[in-house]
């Protein structure tokens, strides 16, 4: 049976267990639950990378310089003529190790309209043969996929494609600058003849996201 000294003891110690606990429970109410990590972010946060691969080399700048967040202008043309503009973003950076870039090309709906938002995402990589990139767009959205190549030609970048009817498109990056950029989508029907503008989207870069 343990001493007089030996009960002070026990109850001094738990005291001091109720009082460790008591101000847990304090700093527990005063701050927000802690949640449980969500392992599907693993995909996210593996799939980002800081960068270029070293073995891109100076292949990586032609599209690496558009690294961050733009703002987007988006001017749609129909084939009467018509054109639809909306507001948006496209966001961009390296992924997979760095072997490839992705962006999202992101339309904002009309306010108060109820409508989603489009969203589409491009995967680019070099094919180490040829040294041109290789391009494959999504957009669930409007159920479409299409895969398009090519590269600089002068002071702009072109890409080429065949739609599912055999008609050509070309998407093209012109008149680049640090901050700025206009995007045009274009499309054949008589083999590359002539062109019809159907997409012309100006971006400006969102302050500090570049790089």
């Amino acid at each position: 049976m343990p001493s007089r000294r030996g009960f002070r003891h026990l109850a001094a110690a738990l005291a001091t267990a109720f009082t460790l606990a008591l101000a847990a429970d304090v700093r527990a109410a005063d701050s927000p639950p802690a949640r449980p990590a969500d392992s599907r972010d693993d995909m996210i946060s593996v799939l980002r990378a800081g960068g270029p691969h070293p073995s891109l080399g100076r292949q990586a700048d032609l599209f690496g310089r558009f690294a961050g967040a733009w703002d987007a202008d988006y001017k749609f043309i129909a084939e009467d003529g018509s054109v639809r503009q909306a507001r948006g973003e496209v966001l961009v950076g390296w992924v997979l190790d760095g072997h490839a870039l992705q962006d999202l090309w992101i339309d904002f709906p009309e306010p108060g309209s109820g409508n989603e938002r489009n969203i589409g995402t491009t995967l680019r990589i070099v094919d180490p043969k040829s040294g041109k990139w290789q391009v494959v767009f999504v957009a669930p959205t409007a159920n479409r996929m299409q895969r398009l190549e090519g590269g600089a030609e002068g002071d702009r970048i072109v890409l080429r494609g065949q739609r599912e009817d055999g008609s050509e498109i070309r998407w093209s990056f012109n008149d680049v600058r640090p901050d700025t950029f206009v995007w045009r989508g274009e499309l054949s029907r008589d083999g590359g003849k002539t062109w019809r503008l159907r997409e012309e989207h100006h971006m400006r870069r969102r302050t500090g996201t570049g790089g």
